[in-house]
C-alpha cells in the first residue's frame, strides 16, 4: 500500500472508472472506493429549503469560481477529523493547476465563509468536500454549484456517499450499474467549467 496518490492522469482514470481515493484514518494508506449504491445529486432535483432560500434572498453571499482553490481545500481540511491530508492537498491542487479540479467560493463582506471543490471529467463533476464558516454557506455553495453545472450543461454530479445533509438537498443513491452508465455517458461530452 502507498500513502501517495498516483500522478494526475492516473487519478483521473480512476475517477473515470468509478473509483475515488481516501486515506485510511489509522495508517494514512490510500484506499480506493467504489460504493454500491453510489450517491449523486440529480442536477434537476436540488432541494432549496425555505431557510436556505431566505438566506439567498438576503444577498449577503457572493460567489466565485476558482478564485481561491487553495483556500477552499484548506477550509475543507479544517476539522477535527478529516481525510484531506497534505498529500490530498498536493495532488488536488496539481489537478486544479492542470484544469481538472475546481472550486466554488462563498464570500461575505470580503471574507471566505464557505466553499466546495471537486474534480471534473467532461460533463461529470465529482464533489469532494465542502465547508462552512457561516450558517448556510456550504449549502449555498452547493446551490451555486448545481446552478453553474446546469448552465454549463453538465449531466452528472457525484457526491460519493449519501448523508442526511445531502439527502435533504436532493441527493439520492443509485446502483453501481446505473452510476457507471451515467458516468460513461457524462465523460464523453466536453464541458467548460
Amino acid at each position: 500500500m502507498t500513502t501517495q496518490l498516483p500522478p494526475p492522469l492516473d487519478l483521473l482514470r480512476a475517477y473515470a472508472l468509478g473509483y475515488f481515493p481516501m486515506p485510511n484514518p489509522q495508517t494514512d494508506e490510500i484506499e480506493w472506493y467504489q460504493p454500491n449504491p453510489r450517491a449523486i445529486l440529480p442536477l434537476d432535483s436540488f432541494h432549496c429549503s425555505r431557510s436556505l432560500q431566505r438566506t439567498l434572498n438576503k444577498n449577503t453571499f457572493t460567489f466565485t469560481l476558482n478564485r481561491d482553490f487553495n483556500a477552499v481545500i484548506a477550509g475543507c481540511a479544517e476539522r477535527e477529523e478529516t481525510w484531506i491530508n497534505e498529500e490530498f492537498i498536493r495532488a488536488y491542487t496539481e489537478l486544479h493547476v492542470l484544469g481538472h479540479a475546481h472550486s466554488i467560493e462563498v464570500w461575505q463582506q470580503g471574507l471566505l465563509v464557505g466553499g466546495v471543490y471537486g474534480v471534473q471529467i467532461g460533463g461529470a463533476f465529482f464533489a469532494e468536500s465542502m465547508f462552512s464558516r457561516k450558517r448556510d454557506a456550504s449549502k449555498a455553495a452547493l446551490f451555486y454549484l448545481v446552478k453553474h453545472l446546469n448552465e454549463q450543461q453538465f449531466s452528472l454530479l457525484e457526491v460519493q456517499f449519501l448523508t442526511p445533509h445531502l439527502e435533504r438537498l436532493g441527493a439520492k443513491e443509485i446502483s453501481i450499474e446505473q452510476y457507471e452508465r451515467k458516468l460513461q455517458m457524462a465523460i464523453q461530452h466536453f464541458r467548460r467549467f
